[in-house]
């Protein structure tokens, strides 16, 4: 760890109010280098609350960029933290533009030589894009991490077409509870409580219009910069993790923007590559950042563009575990993507792959999974935690049909997106197709490699809802989330279909399954050849460097839960998973603030009835400052359950200061069944 005083320059650090057009202010940090030359700009633009929730995060890099030149301002959007004004919908237009008006702010200070650049992870990196697409003439690089170009189906809504029960729901629940937190005294006076309740009176679930809007409409295509590569002229570096559900995006941002773009994409879950946090290793990420900013910002020549297209991480093969401190593998580079060193070899499922199930009379082999199968799935979005990832596959795959290679005679890597092609046909007019990838090694353990979703009512694309004739055969086909892996000689290729994947995805109404005609199916796997780095100069990295840590006080919360349980009634079937987020725990802050969250997600389903679906998630956060005698409290339940016709959504938000309840809402809304 590198700590302020071997930086280049000294700092300072001060608070400030942006000023918008309709007289919302909204709040700034701003760190900068003590210089009298103005410098290039950097912005991190986030509704989470840099006062409190990402302080440790935000200390860890935006001191590090202004000791090495930049001033890094961290902003609240608007309804959010200590920012003036009132929330609004995820990503919505009054955001966006509110970042134009924060980048053309910031490049007319003083201070600011006029160029600025943005980055962020997750809400940060979506916005990134989404303002660059804008094209503030300001705006000159980007860095986007963990983060999706498409809103309908690279993000935490839709799969493939099909509703993603575990992080639509989760996310929005999380989202209510985290929006209804006051601005704080300390930083935004005595009118904390007036704008805290003004800002309750606006709050609405961000779960109504998503699961308002279930095919990719136009509410989805607001905002995902896929519509359009060619209105970033901004530079982007993008960057992701084969452990998190974005990594996709990097590839087709290098794929298809006209901008000058490299993309980066190591063994991580949902977290900045320099964390400490599994699975690693972790990599210099500032010092490449730096490399990124110091090449489109001050206009060194940094060597950023003689980097490869993209550099990625392939994973070796390992025993499954929920956890990896370290996942073994290697750096490799690809001048361009997509790479002539990575060609398609496909696999017929009745030919180069052995199949399990029974076929009929006429070959079909019939999929119908109990509905709890994906209990296994492993976390949505995985944080580092230690029951994030997917354990053993062996009893997802017997709940599912599985078709596989004998054990291969050589190694094979695999770089990109793997796909299948199935001839399907079933007696129902709505279902959906879950393919994984999985590695088996002899001893019959089985790890997975990358899964895909297809919704059979997005067959014919994802902007509508066709329903299947029932009895009538189709071919359809879909790609499986891109991945970097190296099965070893001896292990076996294993392709399992099934036609439930609770609670990652939303069961359809009906649970008649499908039938799959092997003979005309197929298994594509993008394979790189083997001696691809032959004569190509090594990838690598330095070891990470970050600013100082926040000097934080934690305590230990009064229970400790399992991070992942998964629960059975024999007698009934139902299946139970509980998901503690990882919030336990006070933390209090260098200025007093102490702060508290917890927070638990049930699903639960019975295997035989997908009608039995059911979400639950329980927020609770507290605020504390001792010194002035201010403590508030939000609490809040969010459920979602489902009928053959509509889906049924309430949310419950109580908040309380000093122990009193101040505010209380229900929302509750029934839902058409349109295509999940």
């Amino acid at each position: 760890m590198q700590h302020p005083s071997s930086y280049p320059c000294r700092t300072v650090r001060e608070d400030v109010r942006i000023p918008l057009a309709d007289g919302v202010e909204l709040y700034a940090r701003i760190w900068r280098p003590v210089t009298t030359e103005a410098v290039p700009a950097l912005l991190e633009y986030l509704p989470h609350r840099l006062a409190d929730r990402t302080a440790a995060r935000d200390a860890q890099r935006h001191p590090w960029y202004a000791g090495h030149g930049y001033a890094s301002v961290r902003v609240d959007i608007r309804g959010h933290g200590n920012s003036g004004g009132l929330p609004g919908d995820e990503y919505c237009a009054q955001e966006l533009a509110d970042g134009v008006a924060v980048i053309e702010w910031l490049a007319d200070q003083q201070w600011c030589d006029g160029s600025v650049g943005m980055f962020g992870i997750a809400w940060g990196g979506f916005n990134s894009l989404q303002i660059a697409a804008l094209a503030p003439p300001a705006l000159k690089a980007v860095v986007s991490v963990c983060a999706g170009d498409d809103r309908y189906d690279n993000d935490v809504h839709y799969f493939g077409g099909s509703l993603l029960a575990v992080d639509m729901h989760a996310r929005s629940a999380a989202m209510l509870a985290c929006a209804a937190r006051p601005p704080d005294p300390k930083y935004v006076g005595d009118h904390w409580r007036r704008m805290w309740l003004e800002r309750l009176e606006a709050l609405a679930p961000f779960i109504e219009p998503w699961l308002g809007h279930q095919t990719r409409d136009d509410y989805w295509r607001r905002g995902s910069v896929c519509e359009d590569y060619g209105a970033i002229k901004a530079a982007v570096l993008a960057v992701g993790g084969w452990a998190d559900p974005y990594r996709d995006a990097v590839l087709r941002l290098i794929e298809h923007l006209d901008a000058p773009v490299r993309g980066l994409i190591g063994p991580w879950s949902h977290q900045y590559p320099d964390g400490a946090l599994p699975p690693g290793p972790a990599i210099g990420f500032l010092q490449e950042t730096l490399r990124w900013w110091d090449h489109w910002l001050k206009g060194d020549d940094t060597g950023v563009m003689r980097e490869p297209a993209l550099r990625g991480w392939i994973n070796e093969s390992v025993p499954p575990a929920t956890d990896y401190g370290i996942r073994p593998g290697r750096w490799v580079g690809e001048e361009s993507w997509p790479s002539p060193d990575v060609r398609d070899i496909h696999y017929g499922l009745d030919t180069a792959l052995r199949g399990a199930g029974t076929a009929s009379a006429d070959r079909f082999v019939h999929v119908r999974s109990p509905q709890h199968t994906g209990v296994d799935a492993g976390r949505f979005i995985p944080l580092g935690g230690a029951a994030d990832l997917p354990p053993d596959q062996r009893e997802e795959d017997g709940r599912s049909v599985c078709f596989e290679t004998a054990p291969l005679p050589e190694r094979v890597e695999i770089l990109g997106r793997a796909a299948v092609e199935l001839r399907l046909r079933t007696p129902a007019r709505r279902g959906q197709v879950i393919a994984r990838l999985c590695d088996v090694a002899p001893d019959g353990s089985s790890t997975l490699v990358t899964r895909g979703v297809l919704n059979l009512s997005a067959r014919h694309g994802r902007d509508r809802a066709v329903e299947w004739t029932p009895g009538a055969t189709e071919d359809v086909a879909f790609g499986l989330v891109g991945i970097g892996h190296a099965f070893p000689a001896g292990h076996r290729v294993r392709l399992s279909l099934s036609s439930a994947y609770w609670p990652w995805i939303w069961p359809q109404p009906e649970d008649e399954g499908f039938e799959l005609d092997p003979g005309h199916s197929a298994l594509t796997l993008p394979v790189r050849h083997l001696a691809a780095d032959a004569g190509s100069a090594p990838v690598s990295f330095g070891p990470p460097e970050q600013a100082a840590p926040l000097e934080l006080r934690h305590t230990e919360p009064l229970t400790c839960r399992p991070p992942r349980v998964v629960l059975r009634d024999v007698a009934t079937d139902e299946w139970r998973l509980e998901v503690d987020p990882g919030q336990g725990g006070a933390t209090i802050h260098p200025d007093g603030l102490v702060y508290d969250e917890h927070a638990v997600e049930a699903y639960r389903i019975l295997s035989g009835d997908p009608l039995s679906a059911a979400t639950r998630s329980d927020w609770t956060i507290r605020l504390e400052r001792q010194d002035i005698g201010w403590d508030v409290t939000v609490q809040t339940r969010s459920e979602i359950t489902c009928d053959a016709t509509h889906f049924t959504a309430r949310s419950h938000l109580t908040a309380l200061e000093g122990g009193t309840v101040i505010f209380t809402r229900v929302w509750e809304q029934r839902i058409p069944r349109e295509a999940a």
